[in-house]
């Protein structure tokens, strides 16, 4: 799944940033990265503690750039460019503060020009990777806020299965006008991963059969998404089982192109995208790679802090591929 922007990236020198400097995972991901060629690791955290914990591990690190935030020789640049970018929300003193925590560091560093993109979350939150994306580089012009997806793959009969899940990791319970750019969002995200969306917008009723706030919520961002008339087929509201299987398909939404045929799911909240995807995973045999964070206005995307470092290896590539 990854060929294509594996060759497209080997021709741009992509610079991500790695928070977590001294974390193990990242470590033996980024040597990696660097020896296939495939984009520049920038690596934060004391110089010496992370080369030393390169080198008992025997991790290649060659060439690879180490930033101390605490010895940066344009610190002083990046605490004014954050004072004024958080004009009347964050002070001098706590912009020194901010500038000296990694997450804000490298975000900063996206911010400046000096890196293309950032993966972060090793070993903290999700909420510590979005909160300075959203304060310091912000949506794009035409987004109004941040979702996430997933790409779920596996393998059959030497055959690649991949499905896309969202929003599964940020949107607690999105309104109709924020599915509509969830939709829009993970559609052009689903693209990226040579995957032509066929987008289901998930309910428990199908077309009409059952009735609720949340059915209705649904139904209405489906409408307005067709009113739009994107480039991809979407239908809405589906159930799940409607939406995935022909035969389901056949007997609920027979008239629906979508139904059967989706590839791409949105789910109606948080809760359900959450389960969705991990029941996916867990007892679908799934891979499941992300959260991909979208809306941003530069790559910047979360891990999860159970991942291991092939993991950190593929969405390395996922991100600096989002530039």
């Amino acid at each position: 799944m990854l060929t294509k922007l594996i060759e497209k990236l080997k021709a741009e020198n992509t610079r991500l940033v790695f928070p977590e400097g001294n974390d193990l995972r990242i470590l033996q991901a980024c040597s990696r990265l660097k020896k296939d060629g495939i984009l520049d690791p920038i690596l934060l955290g004391n110089v010496e503690e992370v080369t030393k914990i390169a080198n008992d591990n025997y991790i290649d690190i060659t060439n690879i750039e180490i930033i101390d935030p605490l010895n940066f020789a344009r610190f002083d640049e990046m605490v004014k460019l954050l004072v004024e970018l958080r004009r009347g929300k964050m002070t001098e003193e706590k912009a020194i503060a901010s500038c000296k925590q990694s997450n804000y560091f490298g975000t900063m560093l996206v911010k400046m020009g000096l890196a293309d993109g950032l993966l972060g979350g090793a070993t903290y939150s999700t909420a510590d990777t979005v909160r300075p994306a959203l304060q310091i580089i912000k949506t794009k012009p035409e987004a109004k806020l941040v979702s996430s997806c997933f790409i779920l793959t596996k393998e059959e009969n030497g055959e690649l299965i991949k499905y896309v899940m969202s929003d599964c990791a940020i949107n607690i319970d999105p309104s109709a006008e924020d599915l509509v750019e969830i939709t829009m969002e993970t559609a052009n995200t689903a693209k990226i991963f040579d995957i032509k969306p066929v987008v289901a917008l998930l309910s428990y009723s199908t077309l009409g059969s059952g009735k609720g706030a949340s059915v209705d919520k649904v139904r209405t961002a489906a409408e307005l998404i067709k009113a739009k008339d994107p480039d991809f087929l979407v239908d809405g509201e589906l159930q799940f089982d409607a939406a995935f299987s022909n035969t389901v398909a056949a007997v609920k939404a027979p008239k629906s192109q979508v139904a059967g045929h989706a590839n791409t799911f949105i789910f109606p909240n948080i809760n359900a995208g959450n389960i969705g995807y991990k029941i996916a995973q867990r007892l679908g045999g799934y891979q499941a790679i992300g959260p991909i964070l979208q809306g941003l206005n530069a790559p910047i995307n979360d891990l999860s802090r159970g991942c291991d470092a092939n993991e950190v290896y593929k969405m390395a590539i996922i991100t600096a591929g989002l530039k």
